[in-house]
């Protein structure tokens, strides 16, 4: 008898039908500013433990589109999905829409399974640090710098003063260090899939289907064909969206924002916006 009247029931309201929540995690890695949030652990705390926390799910899907950004907070993201994955016995299902490079492609290693379409863009295995030089700027404006330190190196690396080999020297050490943890951490996740290419943890990046051939991904599709062919028909994705801040707190409203700040959310953009340009999106 309650088989029949389940029967009866609307697909959305049957006990027997599978849900499958998804957490999509969109845009650059790292802190962000008030004009622009990026993926932080924080940020994406909430969402996951509510996804691990859906009851007879025998899977989270977790669909990712980034360019990359913060090495510490993707592995952040990543350590905190798999924790969850193995607190709940939940498999990780990951689908790559249109990129996931770099810190993106390092949280998409927490998948049992990752998915890409042909056209993803997959890979940019290392470490990059990015910025600009204006040593000459001051003098030819009239301006002096005056910056006072009580160590020696405090102020390495600043962009008003010429470069220094022993600071380029220590920068890159510390690359080395994350780039190391990074390549360790693909060939952990990823084992014997792996492909013995040159190009492999050379900061190369490439579209599905090769990335596939590389052992980097599982298989070319999207996420709703997988999870249709693995839990049937009935099967029901539920959306779970990361918390979004107010936009007025967002954008700096709710009293006057200095120059400054506005200045730090433009350069914040458009440093996004480079990061995204390196894959042609």
């Amino acid at each position: 008898m309650a088989g029949l009247l389940n029967s009866l029931l609307p697909r959305r309201w049957r006990r027997d039908r599978t849900t499958i929540p998804v957490v999509r995690l969109s845009g650059a890695i790292g802190g962000g500013s008030r004009f622009n949030t990026g993926l932080t652990l924080s940020g994406v705390e909430s969402a996951l433990k509510k996804a691990f926390a859906t009851r007879k799910s025998p899977a989270v899907a977790i669909a990712i589109n980034s360019p990359g950004g913060s090495p510490v907070q993707s592995h952040l993201i990543y350590k905190r999905i798999r924790a969850l994955a193995a607190q709940k016995e939940k498999q990780v299902i990951v689908a790559v829409e249109d990129v996931a490079a770099s810190g993106g492609y390092l949280i998409a290693l927490a998948g049992d399974e990752i998915i890409v379409d042909d056209s993803s863009i997959v890979g940019s295995i290392g470490v990059v640090s990015a910025g600009f030089g204006f040593p000459k700027l001051l003098e030819r404006i009239g301006v002096e710098r005056r910056v006072y330190t009580s160590g020696a190196n405090k102020g390495m690396l600043d962009p008003f003063r010429p470069e220094k080999d022993d600071d380029i020297g220590r920068l890159r050490a510390i690359q080395e260090e994350v780039y190391g943890l990074f390549v360790d951490l693909v060939k952990e996740r990823r084992g014997e899939l792996l492909v013995d290419d040159p190009d492999l943890f050379s900061g190369a990046f490439w579209a599905g289907r090769r990335a596939l051939k590389l052992g980097l991904v599982d298989r070319v599709g999207d996420l709703r064909s997988v999870l249709i062919e693995r839990f049937g028909e009935d099967v029901r994705l539920r959306s779970i969206a990361p918390a979004r801040p107010r936009l007025m707190r967002r954008f700096g409203f709710g009293g006057e924002a200095p120059a400054a700040r506005v200045l730090e959310g433009v350069v914040d953009l458009i440093e996004e916006r480079l990061l995204w340009s390196r894959f042609g999106l």
